[in-house]
């Protein structure tokens, strides 16, 4: 029987390339939109196009009574041991402009989103004592960024909620992990930096791509990281 796993925010740029790669390892991959499921249901039918496994959900991560019914009816069909907490969205402003919607949203899609998530798969991937649980973060959260408060308040969040349930979760065989990717050609990101900004900022003098973010999440996910946990790995070109 083929691993499942779960991928909120599927439909983005990063979110179909991880979903490609985990469906390329075999698994049976669900891939989660808010509101593009017709994106989500496009980078499904790919998968299956190319000979893999996957099926398509939509429901809002901050609806937590709405988050739990899409759960239980995903935990049906059996337990999800993969989850990648990809969901997320920012709405930038500097902190003295910035208003209490923006700062609100921001951390209800990524924080409270993970709780919703994580939380109502946990029973179940315990009890399999095998599982991953991988949050994707950002530079912004260690380095922070000028108009991203809230954002990075966000991420920096996850990291010590991944710290704080790899300990709980260590006997049980489930590793918890977060991928910190810098800039990342994709389209939160599209129109934010030109070159010269990124000649700047990166070392690499380059973007990453949304594969290579895909690719640190798939080799946490797989057996050959069974002792890596409570870590936050960047992925930024070796910016500081």
């Amino acid at each position: 029987m083929k691993r499942r796993a779960l991928v909120t925010g599927g439909s983005g740029a990063i979110g179909a390339a991880i979903c490609a790669r985990l469906a390329a390892d075999g698994l049976h991959v669900t891939v989660h939109a808010n509101t593009r499921l017709a994106e989500a249901r496009r980078v499904a039918a790919g998968i299956r196009e190319r000979g893999g496994s996957a099926d398509a959900v939509a429901f809002d991560v901050t609806d937590a009574e709405r988050t739990a019914v899409a759960v239980k009816e995903l935990l049906a069909a059996g337990p999800v041991q993969i989850l990648v907490n990809n969901a997320g969205i920012h709405d930038d402003a500097v902190l003295p402009g910035m208003k209490r919607e923006q700062w609100t949203r921001v951390i209800e899609v990524s924080l409270h989103g993970f709780f919703n998530v994580t939380q109502s798969l946990l029973l179940p991937m315990m009890a399999t004592r095998w599982g991953r649980i991988i949050s994707l973060s950002s530079v912004a959260a260690l380095m922070g960024n000028r108009g991203q408060a809230n954002y990075a308040a966000a991420k920096a969040g996850l990291h010590g909620a991944t710290k704080s349930l790899a300990i709980e979760l260590a006997s049980r065989g489930v590793t918890v992990n977060a991928v910190a990717p810098g800039i990342i050609d994709s389209g939160m990101t599209s129109g934010r930096f030109d070159k010269e900004a990124i000649a700047r900022l990166v070392p690499m003098k380059r973007p990453g791509r949304a594969d290579e973010v895909a690719e640190l999440v798939a080799f946490l996910a797989s057996e050959k990281a069974g002792y890596i946990s409570g870590q936050i790995i960047s992925i930024n070109g070796a910016m500081a």
